[in-house]
Order: structure tokens, then C-alpha cells, then sequence
């Protein structure tokens, strides 16, 4: 049996080898600088210990970046997944040219992050304020990502647009795999649609309920693209996400020790994020 199975492990060893040298070593490096004052570019650096850490809980540019991603990240998660899992009812139901929406619907996920971030931009900035004024809105004729207070508004308008289409073809996949006669046997019962779903639908896409906030809660945590297409963090540091600080302060700031201890922390918050949502929604799996 392991004659058998050992060309299948050599086949993974290029794949191993290429995961070690580009994801796990530079992760591993970063643990190191972290605990040095290395800027980056010189060969001289000092260990300094946990410094770079306890500075970290100092710097009131490090807090807002964390405010102000987790504030994005719970409202895109939400209305991601609302809209998602109605336009996957909508198109497991039978409609015509049924096939068509779903790749219509499927097509922003192919497109490229930044691209959309910067067509987006030139909506927000030229075409929605030409809008207002012809349509004499105070509210449209102003560019909302020239605001403090509602700059983060066209971000997430942005990214729940294109993040809508991964996740509803998660739910609709999850939708076909339902059979048909529970809900004839529902109506046969007397249940109205709002009992189906709760009922029937719900309990059993739970599953896909749990992939897809775990997934949208991930990406919305390292939510960079966007906010380099539409705002580059500001006005001010009024969007500044923490990946884009991370990036920003590391490799433009010179402070590429102090980022990579952010990283290191950024990094244990989405995992332990993560591992509380998938043993707290499977947990619900199980009641339902």
C-alpha cells in the first residue's frame, strides 16, 4: 500500500515546497522582525523584545484602523449575506432564462477587485454627483468618499456588491439540495412561505449559512483593495483598514518591525474570529 501511495506524495511535494518558500517562511520572518526595530531596508537591527507589541495598544492610529475595520466588517457581513441568500431563493425558484441571471449575477466575482474599486470611484466622483445636481439632491451631488463620516458607506456599498455573487452561488447551491417534496408535504400541512423557510429552508442550508459568514467575515477583515481603489485610507485615516496601515506604515513608513507585529496580532484576531464563528454556528447546526 505504500509503494502504492508514494507517487501521490512525491506529487505533492512541489506544491509543499512552493507553500513553504512563499507563505509559511515570509510568515515565520515576520514573527522574527517583529521582535527588532529593523526598518526594512538596512542590514542593522536591535531585538527589543515585546516593545513593538506594547506600542501597538499605544498608537491611537493602530486602534482606529481596528474600529473602523471591524465596524466594516460586521456590516458587509450581514448585508452580504441577507442579499445573497435572497437572490439565490430568487433564482432557485422558476423563472425564465433562469440559467442567464445566475451568471449575470455570478459575473462581478470574476472581475478584478481593483478594477471595480476604481470604476466605482469615477461613479462616486463625477457620474453620481452630476446626478444630484440635475436631479437637485444636496446628498447625491456630493462625493461621499470626500467625507469623514460616510466615506466608509461607498466602501461597503462596493464590496457587498461584488461580494454578493460568490456567496449566492454557495446558498444556491445549497438550495438545490433540497428535496422538492418537503415543501409539497409543507403545503400539504397548511405552511405559508415564512414557515417554509424557517422550517425547511433555513435548518437545512445552515451549512452553507456558516461557510459563507465565516468567508465573508474573513475577507471583510483584510479588506485592502478597496480601500486602496476608492479612498487610499482616507480622507484623512478615516478608512484606513489594517491591512492597508499594515502595508503603508511597513513598506512606505519604514516601521516594517512595528507592522509586523500588527500582522502577527492582526493574524491571531482572524483566526480566532474564525474558530469561535464555525464551533458557534455549527453549534447552532446541531439545535436546529
Amino acid at each position: 500500500m505504500n509503494k502504492r501511495l508514494m507517487p501521490y506524495y512525491l506529487m505533492t511535494v512541489p506544491a509543499v515546497i512552493l507553500f513553504f518558500v512563499f507563505l509559511t517562511l515570509p510568515a515565520l520572518q515576520g514573527v522574527y522582525y517583529s521582535f527588532t526595530n529593523w526598518n526594512g531596508f538596512g542590514d542593522n537591527f536591535d531585538f527589543i523584545g515585546f516593545k513593538n507589541y506594547a506600542n501597538l495598544f499605544k498608537d491611537s492610529n493602530v486602534g482606529n484602523a481596528y474600529w473602523f475595520t471591524f465596524k466594516f466588517a460586521v456590516v458587509v457581513t450581514i448585508l452580504i449575506n441577507i442579499f445573497s441568500l435572497l437572490i439565490a431563493m430568487g433564482l432557485n425558484a422558476k423563472i425564465k432564462a433562469r440559467n442567464f441571471f445566475r451568471g449575470i449575477y455570478f459575473l462581478p466575482n470574476i472581475l478584478s477587485v481593483l478594477i471595480v474599486g476604481y470604476i466605482f470611484n469615477y461613479l462616486f466622483s463625477n457620474v453620481f454627483t452630476i446626478w444630484g445636481q440635475n436631479l437637485g439632491s444636496e446628498w447625491l451631488s456630493t462625493n461621499i468618499l470626500g467625507s469623514e463620516q460616510h466615506a466608509w458607506i461607498g466602501i461597503v456599498v462596493v464590496a457587498v456588491w461584488q461580494g454578493i455573487a460568490y456567496n449566492t452561488i454557495l446558498y444556491l447551491a445549497g438550495l438545490q439540495t433540497i428535496p422538492h417534496t418537503l415543501y409539497e408535504a409543507s403545503n400539504l400541512d397548511g405552511a405559508n412561505r415564512w414557515q417554509e423557510f424557517w422550517r425547511i429552508t433555513f435548518p437545512l442550508i445552515a451549512p452553507f449559512f456558516t461557510i459563507n459568514m465565516v468567508l465573508a467575515m474573513k475577507n471583510s477583515l483584510m479588506v485592502f483593495d478597496q480601500i486602496v481603489a476608492l479612498t487610499n485610507g482616507g480622507p484623512g485615516r478615516a478608512t484606513q483598514s489594517i491591512s492597508h496601515l499594515i502595508y503603508t506604515g511597513g513598506f512606505e513608513g519604514g516601521e516594517f518591525a512595528y507592522q509586523s507585529a500588527n500582522s502577527v496580532i492582526y493574524f491571531i484576531l482572524i483566526a480566532t474570529i474564525s474558530i469561535v464563528q464555525i464551533r458557534f454556528l455549527q453549534r447552532r447546526e446541531g439545535e436546529m
